[in-house]
């Protein structure tokens, strides 16, 4: 077994092909091998190697899977952990954030960062006061793993921004920074496992806690059915009355799962419960009595209990567990 850094974002896929697969209903969107993504920064083990020698199947801390070995450099285990131990870092806070353009090294110019990925800081005694022909005195130096030729693992110095949406070490886990998270992706395409450069349902609310040193399971059942957090189950048999009751008590943030799919709780406007959300389709009965179906595609906000995933079927009828986050009921970090 060998371990290695991500030193770019790049799709995790069940199987070492690029080649796009799609169910019976051919919806283009949802590459069925598919899986997420990892990002820069990331420790993976990696386990096995493709036939052409293009592929890694690796681990990192939720998903399996493999990865073009282009977006991984082999180091020593020792170096890596204390690359990802280290407590002296800066935090992605926006949705994407880029390190500055360097002219004279492409492997750290311009490198995007999407949110939760986080980065160790230069000590006070190695920062310079120029680096790449720049002066870094409005700027962060951060540690960036590069690729060498050989595959193996370099460290080097990156310029990131003080103006970009960033963070000193992880944020204070509360409801209004959780939300203010939540909104830096207001709009962006939805992206079925991080596919599109972008992030689908789980994806979104796994980079929203990140930010926070909480990491959460990959997909949508392994974080409804996760025992971690204050949990409010429903059986197939639970009547919608008793989900409008604890749906009355919700706190800002809570995450509501129904089969596939997670919501993030924002509150209530004129009585009605709204919720942010990636999220592909939208569909609800009209005033008039019509049934609208169309497309969002993007993280949007929308109310909770107008939702319809057919005709006959509700968003509400679906529910299966409401889940509450605290401080005391965490995964860790």
């Amino acid at each position: 077994m060998q371990f290695g850094l991500v030193v770019k974002r790049a799709a995790l896929r069940t199987f070492p092909t690029l080649d796009r697969v799609f169910n019976k209903y051919m919806d283009l969107d949802l590459d069925r091998f598919q899986e997420t993504a990892v990002f820069p920064g990331e420790a993976v083990a990696i386990l096995h190697q493709s036939a052409d020698k293009a592929w890694y199947l690796v681990q990192n801390y939720n998903y399996l899977a493999w990865v073009k070995q282009d977006a991984i450099a082999i180091g020593d285990k020792q170096q890596i952990q204390t690359f990802v131990d280290d407590q002296n870092f800066l935090l992605i806070t926006g949705a994407k954030v880029f390190t500055s353009y360097v002219p004279s090294e492409s492997r750290i110019s311009q490198v995007q960062l999407d949110m939760g990925v986080k980065l160790p800081l230069l000590s006070a005694d190695k920062q310079h006061p120029e680096l790449y022909g720049q002066s870094t005195m409005a700027s962060y130096e951060v540690q960036l793993p590069v690729r060498n030729d050989d595959g193996s693992l370099s460290i080097q110095t990156a310029l990131i921004g003080r103006t970009q949406d960033v963070h000193l070490g992880y944020i204070d886990y509360t409801p209004q920074n959780l939300i203010a998270q939540a909104f830096k992706f207001l709009g962006e395409r939805y992206g079925w496992g991080h596919d599109y450069n972008g992030r689908d349902c789980t994806g979104f609310v796994g980079e929203i806690y990140k930010t926070f040193g909480i990491f959460m399971p990959r997909n949508s059942g392994q974080q409804g059915k996760g025992e971690y957090g204050t949990n409010f189950r429903f059986g197939n048999t639970s009547d919608v009355t008793r989900k409008l009751a604890v749906i009355e008590q919700l706190q800002v943030g809570d995450l509501i799962y129904i089969p596939g799919h997670v919501m993030i709780y924002l509150g209530k406007e004129n009585g009605q419960p709204f919720v942010i959300h990636d999220v592909k389709g939208l569909a609800y009965w009209t005033p008039e009595g019509e049934y609208y179906s169309g497309v969002l595609n993007a993280v949007s906000v929308t109310p909770l209990i107008k939702l319809h995933l057919n005709k006959q079927t509700t968003y509400l009828d679906k529910i299966y567990n409401i889940k509450r986050i605290t401080l005391n009921n965490t995964l860790g970090k």
